[in-house]
């Protein structure tokens, strides 16, 4: 089942991001360069303030994933140039990356860094949580006024004139950037109807159902908790949490003394 999973994934995102790289050259061939201001239309300026609400999300992943930031700013930057097309290159890279182990619990591996030989993740000096509840509800703030003013000046986007080839290429950018958001809810989420439900608001209200969604999952967490902690479903939070404290054969340990019904000995 976990080998499938990996598979599936990884093949899901190579498929996606080579959509995504054809869409693009297609896109440049036969409508030029996306750097005219005729291109940016009230709904392309609010659609694009929308992408890249997301991007931050992603990116925020990124930097929680690398281990220096010479490498998080330089797939930020690629993420904010390229878009999808990196979103799915770096997802397709930490799953080939994932040992025979890793494979077992892929998704935790892949949403966190590596960990040090004693098997615990390297604590940050400083907890971010607030500033985060803090920039994610600005920024969902942000899209919602953009959206009112935009339907309030220039009318409902459901309108075939403004589906030009870059405003389709922006979109179809946008949306495989929703995906792979909707992975990491459906990881995040307790029950699929949740997780359901939370995916159709994605695709409805983008970037400030990311907010909500993120926002939500801060508040679930301690302003001392590390920032990395929003990524993890409340399983893993709490495999993660004992291997802070004790290590892995310590973790390991409370877990056999839990199914076997003995008190902590730490």
């Amino acid at each position: 089942m976990a080998i499938w999973l990996v598979n599936g994934l990884r093949g899901l995102f190579s498929v996606l991001g080579c959509l995504m790289l054809a869409t693009l050259l297609y896109t440049i061939s036969t409508d030029g360069l996306p750097f005219r201001r005729d291109l940016l239309t009230p709904w392309m300026a609010a659609t694009l303030v929308d992408f890249y609400i997301n991007v931050v999300a992603l990116a925020a992943w990124v930097s929680c994933k690398e281990s220096n930031w010479v490498s998080a700013i330089l797939w930020t930057i690629l993420l904010v140039c390229f878009g999808s097309i990196t979103t799915c290159a770096y997802i397709v890279l930490q799953f080939s990356k994932l040992s025979s182990e890793s494979v077992q619990d892929a998704i935790y591996h892949v949403l966190l860094r590596n960990q040090s030989k004693n098997g615990t993740i390297q604590k940050r000096t400083f907890s971010p949580i607030v500033t985060a509840r803090i920039s994610f509800s600005l920024l969902g703030l942000l899209m919602l006024g953009t959206l009112i003013y935009t339907l309030l000046t220039d009318g409902s986007p459901f309108r075939k004139e403004l589906l030009t080839p870059w405003m389709t290429a922006t979109l179809i950018d946008f949306y495989i950037n929703v995906v792979a958001l909707s992975v990491w809810v459906a990881y995040k989420e307790s029950s699929w109807i949740s997780a359901f439900l939370w995916i159709i608001l994605l695709i409805c209200f983008g970037s400030i159902t990311t907010c909500i969604y993120i926002v939500q999952q801060l508040f679930q967490l301690s302003s001392q908790d590390p920032l990395y902690l929003v990524l993890l479903n409340n399983g893993n939070r709490q495999k993660t949490g004992m291997r802070q404290l004790h290590g892995d054969d310590g973790a390991a340990q409370l877990m056999d003394n839990k199914v076997l019904g003995k008190p902590d000995m730490y």
